[in-house]
């Protein structure tokens, strides 16, 4: 079954009864099984072995996996820092400080949008810690989650994406970096290589142009238009009906006695001592080169999380024993509650994403990306069409994974190997193609570990941010493929540019005056 069209159905499977069932962990579930029944050809007991090995690959691959149990840590201690900071009063006393500040629900968005593009440094740090700060801000302007889910999402891996400091950054010019030897490319560096890629990346130009649109007009699209309108009416921002990953069950008391210092404090030293970690353990495995790029190379993001978050655990703790003395409630009793609290309104984020990388290794066995690259590589296909096609096959391959990087992985050296036989002056161009793609595809998924990572932050329904994120990004697709298709046809980098930038513009007028003759 490995390598065929079979591989596929898994992954399909899953997507299929997520979005019809509404039950992430079932639809993962299922897709699981099925694919462990392919992997060994439906032998019950060597299915039942495949797919206890997907499921403690997660915690042990040859020793222990560190990078995936460092991962969930830090998800874990999130809560914890989100619940002692809930119960010491500083989300209250930090949304109070900011609506004195910040006066309108726009301002509130593109303040979100903001911290989506300066904190850029990684995906998974991004969705999680843009949601700690923002959603004070965002819930008192009676933001959706949903928006607010979808804010998070369409900043973090765009700008990761084109960004050189950052662990995408560092991935993508290594693997840049091993295809220009391959092919003996010597007219830019992996690194210029990466900047000069930056503008031909139309999806994220288009997302992210959609994003501010979207942040400063009051216009929606689809499911969103039901999310923001209960919002706004009602004060509703979620769901009631639903689980949400990141949510505190427990009940505090009232506390009056919080200050802004007790959010802003933890959340500041999370990133500070986050970005810290980074540097150091990038500097320490580069045999200390004083080269930032370098640097961000080799740095290990998921212990950086790890000690970033403990930090941020102890001073959030710290803050709140401050309390004892003035604040008669304030105990040990609570925030052991807090502690526990924190960690169980994690717990289904973590099992989504334990199931999402039981799939991913499923997924892999079948060789699921082999099969979908196989189709670009053993059919003739005209010149003209090859970065649009790439684009929309990456976007495939990340979507039906639910891995950006296991596109970006596979697909990067395929497109390298046929551009370069037919026309290596579109080579950049092509790998353009394929990072747009796999965002793209990535931003649609809903067992992407980065889409939960966004629900979580936001604390949201995790069907729910899929649902009312998909027109957005479905429409800045279908720009960014037009846009690869000119690029394609006359081998004009500006000529693919200018026809995006001319489309946003003509879609925002049309959809601007048409929202003015409904009001």
């Amino acid at each position: 079954m490995e390598n065929t069209i079979f591989s596929i159905l898994p992954p399909l499977l899953a997507i299929v009864m997520v979005l019809v069932t509404k039950r992430v962990l079932l639809s993962l579930g299922v897709g699981i099984v099925s694919a462990a029944l392919l992997v060994e050809s439906f032998s019950p007991i060597d299915s039942l072995n495949i797919l206890w090995d997907s499921f403690i690959t997660s915690f042990w691959e040859n020793g222990l996996n560190v990078y995936n149990i460092f991962i969930l840590s830090f998800i874990l201690m999130l809560g914890v820092i989100t619940a002692i900071v809930s119960l010491s009063g500083g989300s209250t006393a930090f949304a109070a400080w900011a609506v004195k500040r910040i006066k309108t629900n726009r301002g509130s968005k593109l303040l979100t949008v903001f911290l989506g593009i300066i904190i850029f440094v990684d995906d998974y740090f991004n969705a999680l810690a843009v949601g700690q700060i923002a959603r004070p801000i965002t819930d008192s302007h009676r933001v959706s989650r949903a928006k607010l889910a979808y804010f998070i999402d369409s900043t973090s891996a765009p700008i990761c994406v084109v960004s050189p400091v950052s662990s995408w950054g560092a991935f993508l010019i290594s693997q840049l970096g091993v295809i220009f030897a391959t092919y003996a490319v010597t007219d830019y560096t992996p690194l210029q290589a990466f900047l000069i890629m930056a503008p031909m990346n139309f999806y994220v130009i288009a997302a992210l142009a959609m994003v501010f649109f979207i942040a400063w007009t009051d216009n929606d699209l689809g499911e969103m238009k039901k999310h923001e309108k209960r919002a706004k009416e009602t004060g509703v921002l979620f769901d009631p009906n639903k689980s949400n990953p990141g949510d505190l069950q427990g009940n505090f008391p009232e506390n009056n006695y919080g200050k802004v210092n007790d959010l802003i404090l933890p959340i500041l030293s999370l990133i500070a001592v986050t970005l810290a970690s980074m540097f150091w353990t990038g500097y320490q495995a580069s045999g200390k080169v004083m080269n930032l790029f370098v640097i961000f190379e080799n740095t290990d993001v998921p212990l950086s999380l790890f000690i970033g978050g403990i930090v941020s655990s102890i001073l959030a703790i710290l803050l709140y024993t401050r309390q004892f003395k003035q604040n008669p409630e304030a105990n040990v009793g609570l925030l052991g509650k807090a502690v526990i609290s924190g960690i169980n309104s994690m717990l289904p984020a973590i099992c989504i994403l334990i199931f999402a990388w039981a799939l991913s290794f499923l997924i892999n066995a079948l060789g699921t990306g082999e099969f979908l690259a196989k189709i670009v590589t053993e059919n003739n296909i005209p010149v003209g069409i090859i970065p649009f096609l790439l684009f929309v096959l990456t976007a495939f391959m990340a979507f039906a994974t639910g891995s950006s990087w296991g596109a970006f992985g596979i697909l990067l050296p395929i497109g390298a190997s046929i551009i370069m036989v037919v026309e290596p002056e579109l080579l950049l161009p092509v790998l353009a193609a394929v990072l747009a793609g796999a965002v793209f595809g990535d931003h649609c998924s809903p067992i992407s570990d980065t889409t939960i990572m966004s629900a979580t932050g936001a604390g949201v329904n995790v069907i729910d941010h899929v649902m009312t994120q998909l027109p957005y990004a479905i429409v800045s697709a279908v720009i960014a493929a037009i846009g690869y298709l000119v690029l394609g046809l006359t081998g004009s980098v500006i000529f693919g540019f200018i026809t995006v930038v001319i489309i946003l513009i003509l879609f925002f007028s049309i959809w601007s005056l048409k929202s003015k003759r409904v009001v």
